[in-house]
């Protein structure tokens, strides 16, 4: 496979588990299913969008691809090369290929450096430049995320909140990835300043050729920066597809319920909202069958005892449903946005 067709990011299999220790000796009682066997791919140039409710394991995807947290089983490639098991020494050579922008702009930056030496410290770990010259890529890293180069000098409480997270882009800019991890950037946000964080990724995106892992619960910051969408619960993607798809045609269930509790601006729009029952499953006990099957309006008696695989039923369309597969009882799944 040539370089500019593999993927800045195959994930195939992964899963984390987090122990649960009991009793005085602490002994093995059970573990947290945190990601419980993901597998995608994010070609070079694209934004995949991770999606999913509080605790369903999408940031902890996030860690795990940049080995943060070290995966219990399952493969990370990055740029083609398999850096799974890699210790943290042998990895140094693979960190420039990946970079994160974390969620709190406030708490992700140290108090004590001025912001040039912020971004310009991966420069200098990676040995990319030196003297007046890292000075130089520094000012030229403000300049691209819309920051004077003067503001070098200034303090992290000295700026905004969406300027210390043009700040978080520059410094994961600076070693040159060719992946960055974007983790609920504009999350803590005001929405007006939200979609100026938004455009200004893309268009590095487009200048730079980048590609992003984008985690959010947000699916209309999800509708506007992502190119394909991958739907998660309790630790397993179950739809995977481009976002024009997945908004207009949801083949899963919980897809479906999660896209009728998205604003829509239109009021003359009308939509089925639904509401689903009973509460989400601990990941430390998930149910038998498919994790989904316990709130699901849709559910049959082999969806209790099977566990689905993501399939492709459609090109470029991937579910995890019984229900969607060939010769499968028919069920109308309406779309909602």
């Amino acid at each position: 496979m040539s370089a500019t067709t593999t993927p800045a990011l195959e994930v195939d299999g992964l899963k984390k588990h987090f122990p649960v220790y009991k009793g005085v000796l602490s002994r093995p009682a059970g573990a947290v299913r945190a990601v419980d066997g993901v597998s995608f791919a994010v070609t070079r140039g694209e934004t995949l969008g991770l999606v999913g409710e509080s605790g369903c394991g999408k940031s902890t995807v996030g860690r795990v691809v940049l080995k943060l947290l070290e995966p219990t089983a399952g493969r990370i490639l990055l740029a083609g090369e398999d850096v799974t098991t890699l210790a943290p020494g042998a990895m140094w050579t693979h960190r420039r290929r990946v970079q994160i922008v974390f969620q709190d702009p406030y708490s992700s930056l140290n108090p004590r450096m001025s912001a040039g030496a912020i971004v310009g410290e991966p420069i200098g770990n990676f040995g990319l430049a030196e003297g007046a010259e890292r000075q130089e890529r520094v000012a030229r890293l403000f300049r691209r995320v819309g920051l004077r180069p003067e503001f070098m000098r200034k303090y992290p409480h000295e700026f905004s909140g969406g300027q210390r997270q043009r700040l978080g882009i520059a410094r994961a800019l600076a070693p040159e990835p060719g992946l960055i991890v974007a983790d609920e950037p504009v999350s803590a946000l005001d929405v007006s300043v939200q979609a100026q964080v938004l455009n200004l990724m893309i268009d590095l995106q487009e200048e730079l050729g980048l590609s992003y892992l984008f985690i959010s619960h947000d699916l209309a910051v999800m509708r506007h920066i992502s190119h394909r969408i991958a739907v998660m619960y309790l630790g397993r993607i179950v739809e995977l597809a481009d976002k024009r798809t997945l908004f207009a045609e949801p083949l899963h269930p919980y897809t479906e319920a999660l896209l009728s509790a998205a604003p829509v601006a239109d009021p003359a729009r009308k939509r089925r909202r639904i509401i689903l029952q009973g509460d989400v499953p601990s990941p430390a006990r998930p149910p038998p069958g498919c994790h989904f099957h316990t709130r699901c309006p849709y559910a049959i008696a082999r969806c209790k005892a099977e566990d689905p695989a993501l399939g492709e039923v459609a090109p470029g369309h991937h579910v995890a449903c019984l229900r969607r597969e060939p010769g499968a009882p028919p069920v109308a799944l309406t779309p909602t946005v």
